[in-house]
């Protein structure tokens, strides 16, 4: 993280335990049932036997992408979800065979917090569950219109999640810090929060970012987003190198 980050603002790292509940990503709204097929619930399993909660999206049916600060001992990732609180036989639990976190993750600044799972078995594609295409490199300006999907925290009033996906557009702001550190960035009071970490950050129905962190400097939010066209050649190696 930059100095002018470590000096103005509290890093709040958007991951989250415990039950599902009602609620909504913040400032968002509830997605049409199954209209983001390439959402992940990511129940991540800690060594202490807590159960926390991240987001991430389906690459292809053998990885998932999410953020590296939502490591865990074990996962069990579910596709196909919508409503988290509802039993559902078309919902597929895969358990993860092995995490990539990136070797460059900083786990005081969350740089290079991006991360892929390797499930232990394929995801079987059907209407509800479908891989979303990565941005490539390019030096196109900030893309347009965006927006972030999770089952996150529903306000600042309450640490519970959402039990239904919720979605909230947001707008890419420039910011030279934000650049140097591999990341998109938004402002404003509308965005993720707990529980949306690792999820994607959707422009042009493509995947730009994994939802990384959020700074709290002097009363204005920023969200940082982990810029995937900056890791297109770390993403192709880790599913080239271990694609059986």
């Amino acid at each position: 993280m930059s100095t002018q980050f470590n000096l103005a603002a509290m890093m709040l790292v958007m991951t989250l335990h415990g039950q599902v509940y009602a609620g909504r990503i913040f400032g968002g709204h509830e997605v049409v049932p199954h209209s983001r097929p390439y959402m992940v619930l990511v129940e991540r399993y800690m060594e202490n036997g807590a159960k926390l909660y991240c987001g991430g999206f389906l690459l292809n049916e053998d990885f998932v992408m999410t953020a590296a600060h939502c490591l865990s001992s074990s996962y069990i990732v579910r596709l196909g979800v919508h409503d988290a609180a509802e039993e559902n036989e078309n919902v597929q639990q895969i358990e993860v065979k092995q995490s990539f976190p990136h070797a460059g993750f900083n786990k005081k600044g969350y740089i290079n917090d991006v991360m892929l799972l390797k499930l232990g078995s394929k995801a079987r594609f059907n209407n509800n569950v479908k891989p979303i295409q990565l941005a490539a490199q390019d030096d196109k300006p900030l893309p347009s219109p965006c927006i972030v999907c999770g089952w996150g925290q529903a306000d600042n009033t309450t640490e519970k999640m959402s039990s239904k996906l919720m979605e909230v557009n947001i707008t890419l702001i420039s910011n030279i810090n934000c650049e140097k550190e591999n990341s998109y960035c938004s402002v404003g009071v509308n965005g993720p929060r707990s529980g949306d970490s690792g999820g994607p950050l959707v422009c042009e129905d493509m995947a730009y970012g994994v939802v990384s962190a959020m700074l709290n400097s002097s009363g204005h939010l920023l969200y940082r987003y982990s810029k995937i066209p900056d890791y297109t050649d770390w993403t192709v190696s880790i599913i080239k190198n271990n694609n059986d």
